[in-house]
């Protein structure tokens, strides 16, 4: 097992991809923190993974002090800290005229300060166990489409984060710190939010081949499958890593308006 023994907080762990990867965790031999905001969504999580392997706490993380006592519960409850996920994340659409800068704020202070804050928060404890961290990004951090525009931004800058503790608390603490930019993942939220733009309910079943080459978007699991891993002693020294995990070369960028105007599109 890739992580027996190890103890490793996944935050935004009650749903999709940090749900996968709190579940991964656990049947790789860690115990976990699950982190979220629904206390029944939680519950689930927990009930799925085992109350052994688990505890739940329900917080915003742009609350004063949340990251810290998320790092206390972990160190509380299982005496050490070896690795921390940042994967909660606030996705919403914006663009240059409806962005205001209350709104882009929101935007940076969950998906870019909050991990910067929970780093901050575990890297005493991480120091000592020698731990990793592991940010969930976004293919849209490279650039990202025309409405997401502060979901990119806040990528972006999480990316950078990524790359300069990556080589700065390597050297000086020994804690590894990488980051994977999923594609499109087909998450419980993913499918609500097409839903509610008046998709069918199986509008992810016939994708057009530039979007989803395999014929399918990517699964959850297919994600955790590769945190696990980063979070692993098995890349030994590797630190300010990015990787993007999609299936086609858009870096993050729309298509053209017609798909198949792209070579090797036609049949």
């Amino acid at each position: 097992m890739r992580l027996k023994d190890k103890v490793i907080l996944v935050t935004g762990s009650t749903t999709g991809i940090g749900k996968a990867i709190a579940k991964r965790c656990v049947r790789e031999g860690a115990k976990v923190i699950v982190h979220g905001l629904e206390k029944d969504l939680a519950a689930e999580t927990l009930a799925e993974i085992g109350a052994a392997n688990g505890v739940v706490h329900i917080e915003d993380l742009t609350a004063a002090g949340c990251p810290q006592r998320l790092v206390d519960l972990a160190v509380k409850t299982y005496g050490k800290l070896d690795g921390l996920v940042n994967n909660a994340a606030l996705v919403a659409t914006g663009n240059i005229q409806d962005t205001d800068a209350a709104y882009l704020r929101k935007m940076l202070e969950v998906n870019t300060v909050a991990p910067y804050l929970l780093i901050q928060a575990a890297l005493p404890h991480l120091s000592k166990t020698r731990g990793a961290v592991l940010n969930i990004g976004s293919v849209n951090a490279h650039s990202g489409e025309p409405n997401l525009l502060p979901y990119s931004v806040s990528k972006g800058a999480l990316m950078t984060l990524t790359r300069n503790l990556g080589d700065t608390l390597h050297r000086t603490h020994g804690v590894r710190v990488n980051q994977i930019n999923p594609g499109w993942v087909l998450t419980e939220n993913e499918s609500k939010r097409k839903q509610s733009h008046g998709l069918k309910g199986d509008w992810y079943a016939d994708l057009p081949k530039v979007y989803a080459p395999a014929g399918r978007l990517i699964s959850p699991d297919e994600i955790a499958a590769s945190a696990v891993l980063w979070l692993s002693d098995e890349l030994g020294p590797i630190s300010g890593s990015v990787v993007d995990l999609e299936q086609h070369p858009f870096i993050g960028r729309n298509p053209p308006k017609d798909p198949e105007s792209l070579p090797g599109q036609k049949a």
